[in-house]
């Protein structure tokens, strides 16, 4: 799985966040897009602003329709899948990922049903570009 494109000639970053081959670009765009285009715009404050009650609701179905029986499926089911959510480098669908996982645990979801989910999240957590990003290390945490 080391098709990715050389680093060396790429400034920034220093690990490039999609394969170097169409197809493989193709299958890395298509998770990245799953999570942010069919989980993501469900955690927005607008969609979030109906109630606890409801909004506790909603984030549940739709965390595990996104994240457990789409992506923990899909993820579980695909040789491509290495310590990452593509290979074992990190590439713009782990970018995608850790922000939800991050919802979910804000939402206090169980993850018990996404083994792999968390897997891929806990290898994201242990680089230091994921740690700086985390929510908790921003300026503005409370």
């Amino acid at each position: 799985m080391d098709s990715f494109a050389n680093s060396a000639s790429i400034p920034y970053p220093q690990v490039p966040l999609l394969p170097a081959f169409p197809a493989e670009r193709a299958h890395v765009h298509s998770l990245a897009l799953w999570i942010a285009c069919e989980i993501h715009p469900l955690n927005n404050l607008r969609t979030l602003n109906v109630g606890e009650e409801a909004k506790n609701a909603g984030y549940k179905h739709w965390v595990e329709v996104g994240l457990k029986q789409l992506l923990e499926r899909v993820l579980a089911a695909s040789p491509k899948t290495g310590k990452f959510c593509y290979g074992d480098t990190p590439t713009i669908a782990d970018c995608c990922l850790v922000p939800q996982t991050f919802n979910g645990q804000r939402f206090e979801r169980d993850f018990s049903a996404m083994p792999t989910v968390m897997r891929i999240h806990e290898q994201c957590m242990s680089l230091e570009a994921f740690k700086q990003a985390a929510p908790a290390a921003q300026p503005d945490a409370e």
